[in-house]
């Protein structure tokens, strides 16, 4: 059975880092090509979409893709969850995504909830090392507090969700136990 992984999670708790590690792992175990990264698929759906009028459309449009690749092992990073939280934080609306969930969980799929520890000094690090790799973050950066609150969104919209999922703490990294735990997770 393919591995179906949604990882979600507030901005800067380490969600492309850890998707890197679990990626490694799953594309070189089943890679079949020599000359094409075959063996599993990732996906960054956080493209300036989730909170915007073009979210739903573009979550439904992915669903179908998703499908046509039903038998390929497959990671999204964010998807209908960042959604719901992006519309609340910043749009203060609540967004259903029921039909999306039943198509996920019938693809079998299983959300990795990334998350840190609710400390300033750690979110204000990370938030200068964003800005460092990628300067036009400064342009929706926010305060500490603010990632916390977004953090406490996610974590309760996972716990509404009909999918399985795991939570995962990523204040530190690089973090070889998180990826072990992560992989028997998906492999059990």
């Amino acid at each position: 059975m393919p591995i179906h992984l949604i990882f979600e999670g507030a901005e800067l708790t380490g969600k492309s880092f850890i998707i890197s590690q679990v990626y490694d792992f799953i594309e070189k175990k089943y890679n079949t090509n020599r000359n094409i990264l075959n063996g599993c698929h990732w996906f960054n759906l956080d493209i300036g979409i989730f909170g915007s009028k073009y979210a739903s459309q573009y979550i439904k449009q992915y669903l179908a893709i998703l499908s046509l690749l039903k038998r390929k092992n497959l990671i999204l990073e964010k998807f209908y969850i960042a959604d719901q939280v992006y519309q609340k934080f910043y749009n203060n609306k609540n967004i259903k995504y029921t039909v999306v969930e039943q198509e996920l969980k019938r693809l079998n799929f299983k959300i990795i909830l990334c998350t840190i520890e609710k400390n300033e000094d750690l979110i204000k690090q990370r938030l200068k090392d964003r800005i460092n790799l990628y300067p036009h973050y400064k342009r929706i950066a926010m305060k500490p507090k603010d990632y916390i609150k977004q953090q406490d969104l996610y974590i309760e919209f996972i716990e509404k969700s009909k999918l399985p999922y795991l939570k995962v703490d990523l204040t530190k990294l690089p973090n070889k136990k998180v990826v072990d735990k992560i992989l028997k997770y998906i492999t059990h």
